[in-house]
This record gives C-alpha cells, structure tokens and sequence, in this order.
C-alpha cells in the first residue's frame, strides 16, 4: 500500500516543511490550503520537481 500525507494548511511554515519531509521521506503528499493557493502550488511544484511521488 502507499503511503499517503495529507497536510493542511501546507502553504507554507511548518506545514509547507512537513511537505517537503515527506515527500523527500516516500510519501505521497496532499497539500491542501486556506487562503494561498499559490504558495500551496510553488509547494506541489518543488516537491514534483525534485522526484516526489
């Protein structure tokens, strides 16, 4: 089974860092968010492009 995060408010902070963690850790991340879905994208967008799952 794969391992999936969900991450709320994960825009940025502390959550935008456990993101990062657990995609570089083999998780498969939801990043869900608030108020800022651009800073939620640059986040989706880091993770994908250093080989995320």
């Amino acid at each position: 089974m794969k391992k999936v995060l969900v991450i709320t408010g994960g825009s940025r902070g502390i959550g935008a860092a456990t993101a990062r963690l657990g995609a570089a850790s083999g998780y498969a991340v939801c990043v869900k968010y608030h108020h800022n879905e651009a800073a939620a994208m640059a986040v989706v967008e880091e993770i994908t492009r250093v080989g995320g799952p």
